[in-house]
């Protein structure tokens, strides 16, 4: 039996399953905003968000010294839309590099690897990483008027699979 979805749940699982970017947020060592872009997975059993990251990249290095991160996801610009009523998401969360080989290691690379499938050769690449990141809370803002703040349960609840 299915339940019913509100809207702004449903906009909001839309959007992370669209889109396939989002802008990373890290702290450098001086405590300094660093952003850059990543490309996301959904890992639906541990209803994280996995990046498959490079140790040379700076944020790398943030996240591992301080792993508390932000993702922005947002929908792509139109022409001749407003940008300002654009549907985003800001994750905040915890990122935990996984351990090569262990079970929620192969989780998260089966995971990204069904989004990207072209990324298979790197996975092998010995100073790339699959990070798994705990989200734990969120700002939706999914057009003018249409904003909220979601804690861990509720964005945990959108990034696992509707019943």
């Amino acid at each position: 039996m299915t339940t019913h979805e509100p809207r702004l749940t449903q906009a909001l699982r839309t959007l992370l399953s669209t889109q396939r970017v989002a802008a990373l947020g890290t702290l450098d060592a001086d405590g300094l905003p660093f952003v850059s872009m990543v490309p996301f997975a959904v890992e639906p059993a541990s209803a994280q968000l996995v990046i498959h990251v490079s140790g040379l990249a700076a944020h790398t290095r943030n996240l591992q010294a301080l792993p508390r991160v932000s993702l922005l996801v947002m929908q792509a610009e139109v022409a001749g839309e407003p940008v300002h009523a654009l549907p985003r998401v800001t994750l905040e969360g915890l990122a935990t590099v996984l351990v090569r080989d262990s079970e929620e290691w192969a989780q998260a690379r089966d995971a990204y690897l069904a989004r990207f499938p072209d990324a298979q050769p790197m996975t092998d690449l010995g100073d790339f990483m699959f990070v798994g990141i705990a989200v734990q809370g969120a700002r939706q803002v999914a057009g003018f008027g249409a904003a909220r703040s979601l804690d861990a349960e509720t964005v945990a609840e959108v990034l696992r699979p509707p019943r």
